[in-house]
């Protein structure tokens, strides 16, 4: 398995230099939220902002909880259907074409409407986009042929979600639950050879780094996260952060976000 490379600590340290100690750079959209719900979005934001020293963090938010919520200048309102979740692609574009990266975190309304719309957006920019959380069960509604070939595209995800994916495109390899993580790091090799999305996945206490059929192993206990907290959004802002000042270095950037 020479595609497979093993870490026990974090040899991309230096990737931590990148990351500007005076001057703020770089613009982010965090994207997620329904009528209902809106805490993620905020929270993870605002970890952004408290991490690292970014221009500005975007968080774009259904229309419906403008009355909830204070005039902020980083707050987007986007146009939502009568059951509170999006309803623009173009508006999801445009607050993506105008930032440097975007992480889409999820707790949004599942529905055949939203997954359209999102899909349209997403195929439609170019820009570095994160899926994580229920962003990623709300893609694999859509047309995942178009959007694992899209260019600058991750998907965080678990091993249940990758399998509506695998189905989706009726992909020829299985993943299941009992499997075990060389196994599951031989499929993630040969799928990333056929599509350039990239890929972070936890599965058997390992987070899972995949890109160009290449594979990173981390196990999970030597980070600070739990099988829990891993899904919080403050691993996926590490991402984020770490690919935005260390571009087109996607596997050592991911691999030193999982050890920060």
């Amino acid at each position: 398995m020479d595609f497979l490379q093993k870490l026990d600590k974090n040899p991309y340290k230096d990737l931590y230099w990148n990351i500007p100690s005076e001057q703020k750079n770089g613009v982010v959209s965090v994207i997620g939220g329904n009528g209902q719900n809106f805490k993620t979005p905020m929270k993870t934001a605002e970890f952004m902002n408290q991490e690292f020293p970014l221009k500005e963090v975007k968080v774009a938010l259904p229309d419906v909880l403008k009355s909830k919520l204070p005039p902020l200048d980083n707050l987007v309102f986007l146009k939502t259907t009568d059951t509170g979740s999006f309803s623009e692609a173009d508006e999801i574009k445009n607050v993506i074409e105008s930032v440097d990266f975007s992480l889409i975190v999820g707790d949004m309304s599942k529905n055949a409407i939203t997954a359209k719309i999102f899909e349209k957006a997403l195929l439609d920019s170019k820009r570095p986009i994160i899926l994580t959380r229920d962003a990623v069960d709300l893609a694999a509604e859509g047309k995942m042929e178009r959007l694992l070939m899209r260019e600058n595209l991750t998907i965080f995800g678990s091993v249940p979600q990758w399998q509506k994916i695998f189905k989706n495109v009726l992909y020829p390899k299985i993943l299941i639950a009992s499997q075990s993580i060389l196994q599951v790091a031989e499929a993630f090799h040969k799928f990333t050879l056929s599509y350039p999305v990239q890929v972070v996945v936890f599965h058997d206490g390992q987070i899972l780094i995949s890109k160009n059929g290449k594979v990173i192993l981390i196990p999970l206990i030597q980070t600070k996260y739990s099988p829990l907290t891993i899904w919080n959004g403050d691993l996926a802002c590490n991402i984020v952060a770490l690919n935005l000042y260390n571009p087109d270095k996607f596997l050592e950037a991911t691999a030193a976000a999982v050890y920060r």
